[in-house]
């Protein structure tokens, strides 16, 4: 992507632009972000779509003042005819081929980043209360017309006690009627409130991932421990991952001269001591945490999946003029340095020029010349992933 051309998505401004000015700074309300939108999706496939068990869903609803939330799966809906209720899915991404597509359109801000598509369908009056959120967020209309107020107040105190989050005191200061193929973005911990002013009013959500401190030591530390299972000869399968090479750890602690006590319970100063100097002595370097992210962040929700298919990779003669490697729509791929990581994993291949290309297009022209230019484990690989649904060849 060129990242200096504008974007009509972007209200004809460039990505560049975009994440210099408004990006975690100010809201942006893009009228026509998509001329004359009409998404694959209709409401009542939404509707469809929360019946599943494999989907993600809530429904929320305010009926004399109170708000209500249930989760899905549902095996019926209240009546569409009904005012003011709301039916979200999350990661619709997973489900389906084009609202996979739309979220692609915006890979100008990293995939480490770029999180899911939720989508949320409400009749007239429906929505889901003055709220914020911690991450930022383009809100695309789809269906139907909805009305937002936003603010950027500083008083972000909840209501206690409910199901959902609803801010005490929401003070709007700016307000917009969306139409299908507007968007407002809104950068984390702007309230807003978002009301439909139809029936089968349908607002698309593309959120973004926005990990806590704790969450990123937390997993760093998990990691690091699984490194050092590897370290310490663990071969039971449970740590197959690649040892980075680390200090060695299999030293005994010793105390000579340690006194006798009295008080045989206490923790020995000499013990803790031996445990905090263990633990800065622990591989936290960038190649650790690299491989922590890589792998944290390409790993799949549980309600991914793939349908295996068949070993179709063409064999090197006969050989098509050209086709495409694809990466499914489910599969994650990123790369740092020379390493690769795809769904969790770090790949058995390095992420060689022809690597980086299909993680960063999603797809890899595909063509007998390439075919001789790869190295055997990398068609190899090629072939595995092909075989296992993450990777698809399409001929022209």
């Amino acid at each position: 992507m060129n990242i200096d051309q504008p974007l009509t998505l972007l209200g004809g401004i460039s990505p560049k632009e975009f994440m210099s000015r408004y990006w975690q700074r100010q809201p942006l309300v893009i009228r026509q972000a998509i001329p004359s939108y009409q998404p694959n999706l209709r409401p009542a496939d939404i509707r469809e779509l929360v019946k599943r068990e494999e989907v993600e869903s809530r429904l929320i609803s305010q009926e004399n003042g109170t708000w209500n939330m249930e989760k899905g799966p549902f095996a019926k809906l209240p009546s569409a005819r009904q005012p003011g209720w709301t039916v979200l899915a999350q990661s619709v991404d997973l489900h389906d081929d084009g609202m996979a597509a739309l979220m692609r359109q915006f890979r100008f801000i990293s995939d480490a980043r770029l999180d899911d598509v939720m989508i949320s369908v409400a009749t007239k009056g429906g929505g889901v209360g003055p709220h914020f959120d911690s991450y930022d967020v383009f809100l695309l209309q789809g269906h139907g017309k909805r009305r937002w107020r936003i603010s950027q107040q500083s008083d972000l105190d909840l209501v206690p006690g409910l199901p959902c989050k609803i801010l005490q005191r929401f003070e709007p200061e700016q307000e917009f009627v969306l139409e299908p193929g507007d968007m407002l973005y809104l950068p984390p911990h702007v309230a807003h409130d978002g009301i439909a002013e139809t029936h089968n009013c349908m607002t698309i959500s593309i959120g973004f991932r926005a990990p806590t401190q704790g969450a990123l030591a937390y997993g760093m530390l998990h990691a690091m421990s699984d490194q050092l299972m590897a370290n310490l000869g663990n071969d039971d399968g449970l740590y197959a991952r690649p040892v980075i090479p680390g200090p060695n750890m299999e030293e005994t602690y010793k105390d000579p001269g340690t006194a006798a006590t009295a008080t045989p319970a206490r923790l020995p100063t000499r013990l803790l001591d031996a445990t905090i100097e263990a633990t800065r002595r622990l591989p936290m370097d960038r190649r650790q945490a690299a491989r922590f992210l890589g792998q944290w962040l390409t790993e799949l929700p549980d309600n991914a999946y793939f349908i295996p298919g068949d070993d179709v990779l063409p064999d090197h003669e006969p050989f098509p003029a050209v086709g495409r490697f694809v990466l499914d729509r489910c599969t994650r791929m990123m790369y740092r340095g020379k390493e690769l990581y795809i769904n969790g994993e770090v790949a058995p291949v390095k992420a060689s020029r022809r690597m980086r290309t299909l993680a960063d297009e999603r797809e890899l022209i595909c063509s007998p010349e390439l075919l001789e230019e790869l190295k055997k484990k990398e068609e190899a690989t090629l072939r595995e992933w092909v075989a296992e649904g993450w990777v698809h060849y399409l001929e022209n």
